[in-house]
């Protein structure tokens, strides 16, 4: 695909994140891109203006341009779900899926790719801040809202092009990458993938398709990384990690004021062997404004790509310190009456954990209230039992009702089984919380306002729209 004879481009559910970030990355390459979506309000909205695109908020096939040189399509839509889609298909204009379109410009570039479970979003964004601080002039997409990008997007110079890469349904099969941050493999998206092999495999021929001169980062703090890494790769694997040996490790982690310190040696073989201690390179001190020990390993992500991209050492730790993360990580909306209010991501079990463990570093013992916005019904009732053990750090814990987006309206499982389940849980473990299930988010609304007392910390955590409670509460 030739992004120079491209002018004019729709965009069929552009509201989606990544439909949002490949939309500014056109539209600042010069394309003209409109596009549609339903009338739910999302935090894509604000992006989108600021890029000028145009978005109609409702799906009609006059909504097409007929001149258009190209349509782009969210796959949470199809021609049997989406009047726009079908059209689409049927029609003589080229049509491309999310993730066809973005490789395309992606397999075009020195691609950088970020996977894993979990932390894509942060990863991509601090890698492609600090390559754009250190003078690389890189391209990137990020899922998510980045303050320091002024967008999802940024448009480089150069040849580098730094995504965030979304395993579901399988998009990578679409990238050609010539380098790849691995963060994690943790099951997830059982809609798509029905067994935990299934998702792994997927990530296994993603890294088979390095190139010789192309490298991995591979977290070795996961197990599973850890066995599948070096035998599939065929480019150079760079290891971190935290309590594993690996390339580059991190140790003497303190908290103060905020802000995370923390120790890196390079060449660690094994962690155990005091000797060997003795002989490995020290990196020396580095901070990072992220909370808990996720971003210590997304840190370590971002260290050891820019090393092996010749970035100097001294602006690494310089720019990797400056970055202040992404909307919806942990994402202070401001304060209610007092309470302070954090919209959060975080839909799967693990990432549940990692967002509570880092409010509870971050602001001590202040009573913590948790709203979780379960995400797909699938998900929900795969990962039953890990939802059920996440909480176990909240004071008070409000679960509203499951999310289905465009993927699912119904299916298996209820909240009030989630519920039911963490209050069994609560009573085998000894642990005292107060548990509610609360439907809509209108009624939630209103009980926080009702309810959220002076330092409280209260966290809106899921992948829907539930940031929107947030939002309106800290309006007053």
């Amino acid at each position: 695909m030739d992004l120079s004879k491209i002018k004019k481009i729709y965009m069929i559910g552009v509201k989606g994140v990544g439909m949002t970030m490949l939309g500014q990355f056109l539209a600042a390459n010069g394309a003209e891109v409109s596009g549609s979506d339903g009338p739910e309000k999302y935090m894509t909205d604000e992006v989108l203006a600021k890029a000028g695109i145009k978005v109609t908020e409702h799906f009609a096939v006059l909504n097409i341009p007929k001149d258009a040189d190209l349509i782009i399509y969210s796959t949470a839509y199809n021609k049997k779900t989406n009047i726009e889609v079908a059209a689409a298909l049927a029609g003589k204009i080229k049509t491309l899926t999310y993730a066809e379109a973005l490789g395309e410009i992606f397999n075009q570039k020195y691609g950088i790719a970020v996977v894993g479970s979990h932390g894509k979003t942060t990863t991509t964004a601090w890698l492609g801040y600090v390559m754009k601080m250190a003078g690389l002039e890189p391209s990137v997409m990020v899922g998510a809202q980045v303050p320091q990008f002024d967008g999802c997007s940024l448009i480089g110079g150069l040849d580098y092009l730094v995504i965030e890469a979304d395993e579901y349904q399988n998009k990578l099969k679409n990238y050609q990458p010539k380098a790849v941050i691995l963060n994690n493999i943790d099951y997830d998206h059982p809609d798509f993938f029905p067994t935990e092999e299934d998702y792994k495999n997927v990530f296994i021929e993603f890294i088979k398709k390095i190139p010789s001169k192309g490298f991995l980062v591979a977290n070795f703090d996961d197990p599973i990384i850890k066995k599948i890494a070096q035998v599939n790769c065929h480019g150079k694997v760079i290891t971190y990690a935290i309590n594993e040996a690996a390339d580059y490790v991190a140790y003497d982690i303190k908290n103060n004021n905020g802000q995370q310190y923390f120790k890196v040696k390079l060449g660690v073989e094994d962690v155990d062997d005091t000797d060997n201690e003795a002989k490995a390179e020290e990196l020396g001190d580095f901070s990072i404004k992220l909370a808990g020990r996720h971003n210590i390993l997304n840190a370590l992500a971002v260290i050891a790509a820019c090393v092996e991209l010749n970035i100097e050492l001294f602006k690494i730790r310089k720019y990797l310190e400056e970055f202040t993360g992404t909307a919806r990580r942990m994402q202070v909306l401001g304060e209610f009456r007092g309470a302070t209010v954090i919209d959060d991501y975080a839909h799967h079990p693990t990432e549940i954990k990692a967002t509570i463990e880092a409010v509870r570093q971050k602001y001590g013992g202040r009573k913590l209230v948790v709203v979780f916005h379960p995400h797909t019904f699938s998900r929900t009732k795969a990962l039953f039992d890990g939802f059920a053990k996440s909480f176990g750090q909240v004071d008070e814990l409000i679960i509203i009702d499951i999310y289905g987006s465009a993927r699912e309206r119904q299916g298996g499982v209820h909240s009030w089984d989630l519920v039911e389940k963490i209050k069994i849980n609560n009573q085998t473990s000894g642990i005292k919380q107060e548990v509610k299930y609360i439907s809509t988010l209108a009624e939630c609304e209103k009980y926080l306002r009702g309810h959220a007392g002076r330092d409280d910390i209260v966290v809106l955590m899921g992948a829907g729209d539930i940031f929107r409670v947030g939002e309106n509460l800290v309006k007053e």
